[in-house]
């Protein structure tokens, strides 16, 4: 199956390390070079406002799903192909993993990790069958990564997860390994 559409979550806000909005920003470029479009949580700010940017300042499609609570607080996005806004976080999230042939998780907050989770939990109960990429920047989720494979060798999990979440460093890997 060719991919059309990445699902990307990350963070409203930029973070600390310069290599977060580096990433975020050449992972859009990217994107739009390789004709796939930006499905993602609406905002125009943070790492979320960085890849929807850089998509759309590469010739790329970006859809924005936002809920109504978060509008003046992520400031949806204006300059986007469509900005969507639903009634919750719950149809914001259902709608963005419908419309993705694989989902990226950029660094981020509480939110980041919910999607991600939530992503993994339905591939685990065969709800979807999506690529789930987790962009391991400059060594942010090695802890998050180091307690999953400990859930996993303490017995938790149901199969193995390296199946169900592939691990990258860079943006240029998530490309070849899905493109």
């Amino acid at each position: 199956m060719k991919i059309k559409r990445f699902a990307v979550f990350c963070g409203s806000k930029s973070g600390k390390d310069m290599v977060y909005e580096k990433h975020a920003s050449d992972l859009g470029k990217m994107m739009s070079e390789n004709n796939i479009s930006l499905v993602y949580g609406g905002g125009n700010k943070g790492l979320m406002g960085t890849v929807a940017n850089a998509v759309m300042e590469n010739g790329g499609k970006v859809i924005g799903i936002i809920p109504e609570i978060l509008m003046q607080w992520e400031h949806g996005h204006e300059g986007i192909t469509e900005l969507i806004v639903v009634k919750d976080m719950h149809i914001r999230k259902k709608m963005m993993y419908d419309q993705c042939d694989a989902a990226i998780i950029l660094p981020g907050g509480n939110g980041t990790l919910d999607e991600m989770f939530e992503m993994l939990t339905w591939n685990t109960l065969n709800i979807h069958d999506k690529k789930i990429v987790l962009l391991n920047s400059n060594g942010y989720y090695t802890h998050l990564i180091a307690h999953i494979e400990m859930m996993d060798s303490q017995g938790f999990l149901y199969e193995n997860w390296r199946e169900r979440l592939i691990v990258c460093k860079s943006p240029e890997e998530i490309i070849s390994c899905l493109v």
